[in-house]
């Protein structure tokens, strides 16, 4: 038995004798019940997921998103200048660009092919994925500065276990899962894979496993984050898939994984792994970024130039923003405050910055050409899980 509620029985035992020899309430029978309060059923224990091991607690079982809210920047990172670093693929370069002023503030150049801009785990690093240079550029957020590149073969995306322990390389054309050291990103174990085009993740609320999309192939895996291996696959029901973006609902019971080529989300169930079922959102799905009060998600259309938005509690799709002038917004992120969605113009050299509580674009602001993964940052949260920046 509990021992709260053991102690609880027998305080209350003890008043009932004691009224029932007195007969009468008296001061002594007040103070009895007044002995018996602290005895009554504790608050439900928030951290109730037994996660994965070395990882930060769960501060809310009803939301995994619950250390994300607007402007609580952890003290790691809370001094560093807000600002949105853009890769753009096709210039191998980065364009800062200070989201108070909406003006570019200057141009790093990095490797062949810069994919995403992606935080490390304890936040304070900032690494570029070259994927054609087989390389990784660190920037310091502090004073944006770019280091000297770390050699890492075809790293497209990047992400990082919830323990800290391991960065994720997704090797797309290597086909592999590459984990490695989070700090030298040393080789640590290398997973291949027998879908083609690895490329983005989230992990489960308890931290154990990750849904990975394959974008060339039309497929899902799933990973034990512990033992560093693919447990099962499935092939999507749709025909010429591309799943791209992936994202865990703030319950932690659903994952949803943008499709460009089914124009929607895939609803999955990822404990069971069971065949997902599509949410039609618009042209070319491509991005997923939920709000900062967990109630909305928005979903990228880049192949019409929408931004759906998702309603958690609903369970359903409730707006649709249209850029003026049309574009392809693609990957990005939302700021600390909340109020701004920063997607990347892949197709038309630009970024766009939208408000996120009218959908109204506030800006439209030219970079170099390709822009992909592009990071806000800081944002709100205790550490990254990687990619543009999924933070709990």
């Amino acid at each position: 038995m509990n021992p709260t509620r053991r102690t609880g029985l027998l305080l209350t035992a003890a008043v009932l004798t004691a009224l029932t020899g007195c007969g009468t309430e008296s001061s002594a029978g007040h103070a009895a019940q007044d002995a018996i309060k602290p005895a009554k059923p504790a608050a439900p224990q928030r951290q109730a997921v037994h996660g994965l091991p070395g990882m930060p607690p769960v501060l809310d079982t009803k939301d995994v998103y619950a250390a994300d809210r607007p402007n609580k920047l952890s003290p790691v990172v809370k001094d560093f200048p807000s600002r949105v670093y853009v890769p753009n693929t096709e210039s191998d370069t980065v364009t800062v660009i200070d989201p108070r002023t909406f003006e570019v503030t200057e141009t790093i150049k990095v490797g062949r092919q810069p994919q995403h801009v992606v935080p490390s785990w304890d936040m304070k690093t900032l690494w570029v994925n070259n994927d054609k240079g087989n390389t990784l550029t660190p920037i310091d957020p502090r004073t944006g500065k770019a280091g000297a590149p770390v050699d890492v073969h075809d790293p497209y995306n990047l992400y990082f276990t919830p323990d800290g322990k391991h960065a994720v390389v997704m090797a797309s054309l290597d086909r592999e899962l590459v984990f490695r050291d989070p700090h030298t990103m040393k080789i640590q174990h290398t997973e291949p894979v027998s879908c083609y085009g690895v490329n983005h993740a989230d992990f489960s609320a308890d931290g154990r496993y990750f849904i990975v999309s394959c974008e060339f192939s039309g497929e899902l895996l799933k990973v034990d984050t512990a033992k560093m291996k693919v447990v099962a696959h499935q092939k999507l029901p749709f025909d010429g898939a591309m799943p791209q973006d992936v994202k865990i609902s703030p319950d932690g019971k659903r994952f949803y994984i943008a499709d460009m080529m089914a124009n929607g989300m895939w609803v999955l169930d990822g404990d069971t792994f069971t065949t997902p079922k599509l949410l039609p959102t618009g042209k070319g799905t491509h991005g997923l970024y939920v709000s900062r009060d967990s109630r909305e998600m928005y979903v990228s259309n880049r192949g019409e130039g929408t931004i759906s938005v998702f309603d958690f509690p609903q369970n359903k799709l409730t707006k649709k923003w249209k850029l003026p002038q049309g574009g392809s917004p693609d990957m990005g992120g939302v700021s600390a405050d909340g109020n701004t969605l920063w997607l990347s113009g892949r197709y038309d050299a630009e970024v766009y910055a939208i408000d996120t509580r009218t959908g109204v674009q506030v800006a439209r602001i030219p970079v170099g050409n390709g822009p992909h993964g592009l990071a806000v940052y800081p944002q709100p949260g205790r550490y990254s899980l990687g990619h543009t920046g999924i933070f709990r």
